[in-house]
């Protein structure tokens, strides 16, 4: 028996007995062993922006844009992540909790139904994962989780860009629920999962009393399901080429943060594409939010409400040196958007407008742990005024364009 010079000193003063001291050192306990598989980790994100023009009022409506970050620096979030994940066990467990803290988390929206207001805080993320062991192992996660839709993340270190596409706007962002996925073999996996409903409020419901407008039945819930396909080593150069697909469809309590809630339909088509260019790869993502519906209460009761809203886009990354790559994304956005809606989807874009959308993004990764990012954004609206200053008169946006010119820099850790 070997104990250790502190273990030996609280012996002597009588605090614990040798006996004692000597199981405990043989014998590890089991939250001691469970911390020891516990990972900790994540990235503090900040930035600093130029807006060339005058007038901040009306910015882009991608997601974590605002006013607030124009023209200045910013902390845009600290992301804590404490995770156990899963090991090869057949019945193996464990877990994830995402912690946001910083203006950004405010934008997450998932607080629950009995918070009151905002904070700078929010949980993106809070689930146990589980394994059973059918076939391959079929893996779940019960409580909070990311939606399966989408080219693009809620994290920005996995993006290829610092600001976010509209497809990635106006998809679902997480659900309080039941997720299942399986993998057939290396090159075919499927999810599956239930919730609450699509929005992202945590526990909340498509009935009263958690819905007090447009409420549903108690056996309203959301539905969504997803496959991703990828190319096997035998393929050549587009090995590791992979083509996703996805739908989630259910009660969104406030499509796109507009405090209306009705049933919406998310539909997503996406893949990579490795070429035969050493260090080049492409991407193109298809987003569509479809909501079509006659309310049965609410201020909207009794009015057909209609709206499709779509993106297209296009992704290009090369990596030029080791630390040096290049990142480009050119996207289109429209959407056919009925009464009671007015300008809801796109900002003030109006009924069957369009945007398109350039951004170049040059990444160099000079510190370790570091990602450092400079970018170019270009946001044009098709018809009429959506950028800009309000007008002093009438109070409306007084440009068709927008620039942007960001720093980005984020510590993982």
């Amino acid at each position: 028996m070997k104990l250790n010079s502190w273990t030996i000193a609280l012996a002597g003063l009588g605090v614990v007995s040798l006996t004692s001291a000597a199981n405990a050192e043989e014998q590890p306990s089991s939250v001691m062993t469970a911390l020891a598989a516990t990972v900790l980790s994540g990235y503090v994100d900040t930035s600093a922006q130029w807006n060339p023009g005058t007038g901040n009022t009306f910015v882009p409506p991608y997601k974590f844009n605002s006013p607030s970050k124009a023209d200045g620096f910013n902390l845009d979030v600290v992301q804590v992540r404490v995770e156990r994940p899963l090991d090869t066990e057949e019945w193996a467990a464990g877990y994830r909790v995402d912690l946001w803290l910083g203006p950004d988390a405010d934008t997450l929206n998932t607080q629950s139904v009995l918070s009151v207001g905002k904070s700078d805080f929010a949980l993106r993320q809070a689930y146990v994962s589980l394994r059973v062991p059918v076939l391959n192992g079929l893996d779940w996660k019960i409580g909070v989780f990311d939606s399966i839709i989408g080219y693009e993340s809620v994290e920005s270190p996995l993006n290829p860009n610092y600001t976010r596409s509209y497809g990635h706007s106006i998809e679902p962002q997480t659900h309080t629920g039941l997720l299942a996925n399986y993998r057939f073999n290396d090159s075919i996996v499927a999810w599956a999962g239930i919730a609450d409903t699509t929005g992202p409020s945590i526990n909340s419901r498509a009935f009263a009393p958690v819905q007090t407008s447009n409420a549903y039945a108690e056996s309203y819930k959301t539905y969504m399901g997803a496959f991703a396909i990828t190319a096997p080593e035998s393929m050549g150069f587009a090995s590791g080429s992979t083509l996703y697909a996805g739908v989630v469809n259910g009660f969104n309590n406030s499509v796109l943060n507009s405090g209306l809630g009705v049933p919406t339909l998310n539909a997503y088509v996406g893949g990579t594409l490795a070429t035969p260019v050493q260090g080049l790869r492409l991407g193109v993502a298809w987003d569509l939010l479809n909501v079509d519906t006659e309310p049965h209460s609410g201020p909207f009761a009794n009015t057909k409400l209609k709206a499709d809203i779509w993106t297209l886009a296009g992704y290009a990354s090369y990596q030029l040196t080791e630390k040096l790559s290049v990142h480009g994304r050119f996207e289109y956005a429209t959407g056919d958007i009925d009464q009671g809606f007015g300008s809801l989807g796109i900002g003030n874009f109006g009924r069957a407008n369009s945007i398109y959308a350039c951004t170049a993004t040059a990444q160099y990764d000079l510190w370790k742990n570091v990602i450092s990012r400079l970018e170019f954004r270009w946001d044009h609206v098709e018809h009429g005024l959506a950028f800009g200053g309000a007008d002093p008169e009438t109070g409306s946006p007084t440009r068709s364009n927008a620039f942007l010119l960001a720093a980005n820099v984020i510590y993982k850790f």
